[in-house]
């Protein structure tokens, strides 16, 4: 069965609120015969008269009392789909799903979706954090998510874009013997007692890759989940951990250090192939604005300065 066209109920909405069809026509910008083919047919497909015409105009019968709210939520319904559509197409409305590494949320997400809730309050971000990047992955070849940030894993199905750098960096007790350098290699961590992650947490697989001359096997002495969780757990006491900085709060009570020769990797935004304008602006703004390091922690991460040499007063 041909369901009516939206033309129709338009049609029929406005002889009915106007009272006449030659209005209706003008209203609509139509002529007199296409309102009365559009009308025709709606009540062809209706099997039964919508409207009684006379010498005053026009007026519903009960079978068009009865269609017209339906009829004017249906046109309703259309404009607000072409709203929400176009809204999308110029970067002002919509939903866009982020996966996003689950560091990276607060110093790198935060302060851009702070400005869009601002400039963009039509537009919802749907926010997941993950520590599983292939899960993720998986998701954004079904269709399930428009954007993830996570660091680069050079995976070539999909077209990804550098958004920031990051330092990977040592967190351990203030009053840890190793706070007393600048900075640390990774020999000197041998033998520490240390922080790690749980196998979901894939960060733990990243850092014995490129740890590879720490065995850490013997000296783990909790693991955590939580990207987060594993500066904290070693402030506390518990041993050292390796981390990125978007992992460490302002605030830390611990000991913050950067490796020798110091350590970073490229954080990118990974997208299909179709990009819409949302996400392209949300991955342009990302890149603007970079990672967000907290003042105190980026004080510990300083190089050391070189120590000036006294000027012989006699030359």
């Amino acid at each position: 069965m041909l369901m009516p066209s939206l033309r129709a109920f338009e049609c029929l909405l406005a002889a009915a609120d106007l009272g006449s069809v030659t209005s209706a026509a003008r209203h609509l910008h139509l002529s007199q015969p296409a309102i009365s083919h559009q009308l025709a047919a709606l009540e062809r497909e209706a099997g039964t008269a919508l409207l009684t015409r006379d010498r005053r105009g026009v007026r519903l019968t009960a079978a068009g009392r009865a269609a017209l709210p339906e009829a004017r939520r249906a046109v309703a319904a259309a404009g607000e789909a072409i709203r929400l559509a176009r809204a999308v197409g110029q970067g002002v409305g919509g939903v866009v799903r982020v996966v996003c590494a689950q560091s990276l949320t607060v110093a790198l997400l935060a302060p851009v979706l702070a400005r869009w809730n601002l400039d963009r309050p039509d537009v919802v971000i749907s926010l997941r954090e993950s520590t599983d990047p292939e899960t993720a992955f998986a998701m954004l070849e079904s269709g399930e998510t428009d954007l993830l940030l996570f660091p680069e894993l050079g995976d070539a199905r999909f077209e990804s874009a550098t958004v920031a750098e990051e330092e990977i960096v040592v967190a351990l007790p203030a009053l840890h013997p190793l706070a007393s350098r600048h900075t640390i290699r990774t020999r000197d961590l041998r033998e520490e007692p240390f922080v790690h992650f749980t196998p979901e947490n894939r960060l733990g697989a990243w850092i014995e890759r490129h740890l590879d001359d720490v065995d850490l096997r013997g000296p783990v002495v909790v693991r955590t989940a939580v990207t987060t969780h594993a500066p904290q757990l070693a402030a506390a006491g518990l041993g050292v951990t390796v981390v990125p900085v978007s992992a460490i709060t302002a605030g830390f009570s611990g000991a913050v250090r950067p490796f020798e020769p110091r350590r970073r990797r490229r954080l990118v935004a990974t997208t299909t192939t179709s990009r819409d304008p949302l996400v392209t602006q949300l991955v342009g703004d990302l890149r603007s604005s970079g990672l967000r390091v907290p003042a105190d922690i980026a004080r510990q991460l300083a190089p050391a300065e070189e120590p000036t040499a006294e000027r012989d007063p006699e030359l």
